[in-house]
């Protein structure tokens, strides 16, 4: 009932959508479905059972539910009036025919149900004693849903002469068209392994599948995350199906449900099996597993849907050049647009935009490919990833720290941009601008800002070609501002004319990429410990003595500055491989923490009637930083969450965390930051913006 009641909610007032649908009702709209009882029989005899059904038609984009709704909703019931002359043991259990998948939000939330029509049969037993009529009178309670969901009620009857039988054709025939599809018994063996996420499930099915078929399970309870993909493989010996455990699913004696076949130029067909637990079936996986939304329903992206979250990643890659952690970075692109608008060549300048856009898009194409590879690995993978590998983090503090060193002028990267005739100024400019995309989009990506958390979560389950166009979205976004400062005619006047301010300018920027290393230096002590700041450090120093010694000419002093530079990089990757642990030896928390995030600990602390607040950080997030600073370590937030009695949970990603990962994709959000707010009674959470106030936390424990 807990889970009824939960998806209940979940599909009227989690989705907004309770408040719209009473209106609907009172304000005297229509029923959304025409429901109707009809048998086969006009007449029946005392003592014999024969099919009744309930028969449902939907309008157009409405669906209503199968036995199990999945995610959100409740599936329809007839409930017998005291008026009937049957009693309720008269008529046996509901018949379920092959339900189809309904994606909600993709990705996130996945229904299974109907369209259209819908015939559900029920068998009815005579009374030995029925004398003229039998009486049928009910109620059809139902939940039916578009855009908004709608409980509605219609009110039902059959009168059936009791004498000779007589056959009513139309009723019948359809009665047994839609009995044909209500899943058989499955002739067969079942297994199911949950040693391991995800679990197998393996199939024997005597005389095999068909050749190119392919299989959903549908659960008949709540054990596996229902919009999860189901990858497969299907052979003729059998099937073996990944199924991804919910947060709270596990599996008892077996593993109950349904497994439709969809199989090419053929009706779908449904299978009722039980899995039992063990081993996985031997044989029954002849091919490499394929991901598979669902047998003959796709739940992957629309055009609209793609555009749509192409479109928030474009909006959040835009925002991204305003965020602390690319800041720095595009200082140095900065200076590089006002040297190339002193050149006075138009051409110049555009060049300088399109390479720069050309190092962001080449990066964020190559970042989707890697969280794809991740992906197919280990079944999901989060932005800022990179982050979680201290060897990375120590390298890119290094990179920040030797940009910081040319900002100040101890060494050049090549000629000056505005020396246009010569070949080799033109290519290094190429090549610094570049660089400079490159670098802003390794920095700039694992911030989720404003209007990416969701696109990025939605699409990360996605077919490749979606995540690479969201990806690609998202760096044309962060890279725009600066491609239409080198193409728009005249825009580049704005820009201040070069001059010894420049010189100075450009050291003083040097300052923020010092602070940007440092600050991948405190990641790196989460993830590796002081051992590998000290080697990074070193690393740093070797760094300094080649950029040193390199000013001096001789072959003797450029070999002993390559092997220096070697020195710098190798040593702190190497030593970041040790992870860091606290004195107790478990993965430091931070310190304003009232307590670490688990999902035990949140359902305890529901279960006490307390309001729970759950930050998802990491100490390589930017934003996050941001927003402890500004509105989560602040004395009223604090002072709030004292007098509203308010605990406050954190969940620190800064390490890889299966659980944390799961967590943040079955809430769709691609990383962190993520915040969670659980008033007091509630089981589910309101997820707040990435960008907090302190107003906005304030007024959601106060309960304004």
């Amino acid at each position: 009932m807990i889970r009824v009641y939960r998806a209940l909610v979940l599909a009227l007032a989690g989705l907004g959508l309770f408040a719209p649908a009473v209106a609907a009702q009172a304000s005297g709209d229509g029923r959304r479905a025409e429901a109707e009882l009809i048998s086969e029989r006009t007449s029946v005899l005392p003592g014999e059972t024969v099919f009744i059904a309930l028969k449902m038609t939907m309008d157009p984009g409405w669906h209503i539910y199968w036995r199990n709704a999945g995610d959100a909703g409740l599936p329809p019931q007839l409930i017998l009036k005291e008026t009937a002359n049957i009693s309720e043991g008269a008529l046996g259990e509901m018949m379920w025919p092959l339900p189809k998948l309904l994606p909600v939000v993709d990705g996130e939330i996945m229904d299974y149900g109907y369209d259209d029509e819908a015939v559900f049969a029920l068998p009815l037993t005579v009374p030995a004693d029925a004398a003229g009529e039998v009486r049928i009178e009910a109620v059809a309670d139902y939940l039916i849903c578009e855009s908004i969901c709608i409980p509605e009620t219609a009110d039902v009857s059959l009168v059936l002469a009791v004498g000779e039988p007589v056959e009513n054709v139309p009723a019948g025939d359809l009665i047994g068209a839609w009995i044909a599809k209500v899943p058989r018994s499955f002739e067969g063996q079942a297994r199911i392994d949950d040693a391991a996420s995800p679990w197998t499930l393996s199939l024997s099915l005597a005389g095999g599948f068909p050749e190119g078929a392919g299989v959903r399970f549908f659960p008949f309870e709540h054990e596996i995350s229902h919009p999860a993909e189901q990858p497969q493989r299907v052979g003729p010996n059998g099937a073996s199906l990944l199924l991804t455990p919910d947060r709270a699913g596990q599996v008892g004696e077996a593993l109950e449900g349904i497994i439709r076949v969809d199989a090419p130029g053929a009706e779908p067909v449904g299978y009722v099996i039980r899995a039992e637990r063990g081993e996985a079936l031997a044989g029954t996986a002849d091919a490499a597993f394929v991901p598979v939304a669902g047998a003959g329903d796709a739940a992957g992206l629309s055009w609209q849907g793609l555009l749509s979250l192409a479109g928030f990643a474009f909006l959040g890659g835009l925002i991204l050049n305003l965020m602390p952690c690319v800041l720095p970075v595009l200082s140095m692109k900065a200076l590089g647009m006002v040297s190339a608008a002193a050149s006075g060549h138009a051409g110049e300048l555009r060049a300088h935009g399109l390479w720069y856009t050309g190092g962001v898009l080449v990066s964020f194409a190559a970042l989707a490919l890697v969280i794809l590879a991740v992906r197919q690995a280990t079944g999901f993978a989060t932005l800022g990833f990179q982050l979680q590998h201290a060897p990375t983090v120590a390298v890119l503090a290094l990179i920040m720290f030797a940009v910081g060193l040319w900002l100040m002028g101890f060494f050049e990267l090549g000629s000056s941009i505005t020396n246009t005739g010569s070949s080799l100024a033109g290519r290094g400019g190429a090549m610094g601008a570049f660089f400079t995309g490159v670098l802003a989009a390794v920095v700039g990506a694992p911030c989720v800002g404003p209007f990416l958390g969701a696109a990025l979560g939605a699409v990360m389950s996605q077919p490749a070609p979606a995540v690479i166009a969201v990806f690609l979205a998202m760096g044309f976004g962060m890279a725009l501002p600066f491609l239409v400062l080198s193409f728009v005619p005249g825009l580049h006047r704005l820009l201040p004319k070069p001059g010894k301010w420049m010189d100075t300018l450009k050291q003083f920027f040097a300052f923020p990429m010092f602070l940007t290393a440092a600050w991948l230096l405190s990641v790196l002590a989460d993830l590796a410990g002081a051992g590998a700041v000290g080697w990074t450090l070193a690393g740093a120093t070797a760094l300094g003595f080649a950029v040193w010694i390199v000013r001096e000419a001789g072959m003797i002093r450029r070999a002993a500055a390559i092997a220096a530079l070697i020195a710098a990089f190798a040593l702190p990757a190497v030593q970041a491989n040790v992870p860091a642990t606290s004195a107790g030896g478990e993965p430091s928390v931070p310190s304003y923490a009232e307590a670490a995030w688990s999902p035990a600990q949140v359902d305890a602390l529901l279960a006490e009637g307390r309001p729970v607040f759950v930050d998802f950080t990491a100490s390589w997030c930017a934003s996050c930083q941001v927003n402890k600073l500004t509105t989560l370590d602040t004395k009223r937030v604090k002072a709030a969450f004292e007098a509203a009695d308010v605990a406050f949970l954190v969940a620190d990603f800064t390490q890889k965390d299966p659980v944390i990962a799961d967590e943040l994709k079955r809430r769709g959000r691609a990383g962190v930051p993520m915040y969670l707010w659980y008033p007091a009674g509630s089981s589910e959470p309101q997820i707040l913006p990435e960008l907090l106030t302190q107003e906005l936390v304030i007024g959601l424990v106060e309960g304004r």
